[in-house]
């Protein structure tokens, strides 16, 4: 099955949207490029709007427009989106609850040798502490083209981080279970619940399979609403499970580690292991050398289910 980045996807989408919906306006940060928007960019240029690198400006800009009537889709790399444009994000996007979705690009450490100035490994926490405002994190192509389809049908705010590489897909084509903010479930055991968003659930769903050929089986819950959080899903699979462990490409503070442990401690009392990336600058490499240094890999995750169990 062909690999597609999130990004171009969201491209995609929107374009076809824009061609009968002029209220479709797609603004970026001098990122038309690394988000893969130079297309909607040549084809709409009436429908395209280039702040250049003025964050702050993109986000102010764009709620404008969505109270002019406009459907703005704000697009800039996660890292600037959501630290330096925080503030117009909460009030501008947020408290005026404006339709504006937020899209952060090369999320997570995806800028991968940049270093901790291009990575945002603190946005799930920053945006979800947001009142109004809500965070989704999809898988693959597939999903994050179901996500944007419904994301089209309501006015309220959003952020949606992707990666910026293609990544392996968790779905078929034609058959992807999509809810709108109900999480999927990818795998189903008793023994130990994976709980995991964005690029952490194809790992999570090969370890897995790594898991089941050794007698272990588990559930893999692909929670891409990281806000809304999906609590009937967590509280479901994790009841009868004697583990829940979660995966995320994100500090270890405040994120989905941090909400799945909330619920499950409350609702349903066991032992929660959260995978992250450490509370520190991380290592320089491409995303896979990262992942697989911290154990954000399939044989990771499958090592510290069996050493938790």
């Amino acid at each position: 099955m062909s690999k597609i980045a999130n990004k171009q996807k969201i491209c995609e989408v929107l374009m076809e949207a824009a061609k009968t919906d002029k209220d479709i306006v797609a603004l970026c940060s001098d990122s038309r490029g690394s988000a893969s928007f130079t297309p909607f960019a040549e084809q709409y240029p009436e429908q395209f709007v280039e702040t250049g690198i003025a964050e702050q400006n993109l986000v102010s800009i764009s709620a404008g427009l969505a109270k002019c009537g406009k459907k703005p889709y704000a697009v800039s790399p996660a890292c600037f989106l959501s630290t330096r444009s925080y503030e117009q994000c909460k009030i501008d996007a947020a408290y005026s609850n404006t339709n504006v979705k937020l899209i952060g690009i090369s999320g997570g450490i995806s800028y991968g040798a940049l270093g901790m100035s291009h990575h945002s490994a603190q946005d799930i926490a920053a945006m979800a502490a947001i009142p109004n405002m809500r965070v989704y994190l999809p898988s693959d192509h597939l999903q994050t083209e179901c996500l944007m389809k419904a994301l089209l049908k309501d006015e309220k705010p959003a952020y949606i981080r992707v990666g910026r590489n293609a990544v392996d897909p968790v779905y078929e084509e034609g058959k992807v279970p999509f809810e709108m903010d109900k999480a999927t479930v990818v795998t189903e055991g008793k023994d130990a619940v994976i709980v995991a968003c964005g690029e952490m659930v194809k790992p999570a769903a090969d370890a897995a399979k790594l898991l089941e050929a050794e007698g272990i089986r588990v559930t893999v819950l692909d929670m891409y609403c990281v806000k809304p959080l999906d609590k009937d899903a967590i509280v479901k699979a994790a009841k009868n499970a004697k583990l829940v462990v979660t995966a995320e490409e994100h500090s270890p503070f405040g994120g989905l580690g941090s909400m799945v442990s909330q619920v499950v401690g409350r609702e349903c009392p066991k032992k929660v292991v959260n995978l992250s990336l450490p509370d520190a600058p991380v290592i320089t490499g491409t995303s896979k050398e990262v992942f697989d240094y911290y154990g954000l890999n399939a044989q990771g995750i499958a090592k510290t289910v069996k050493e938790n169990m």
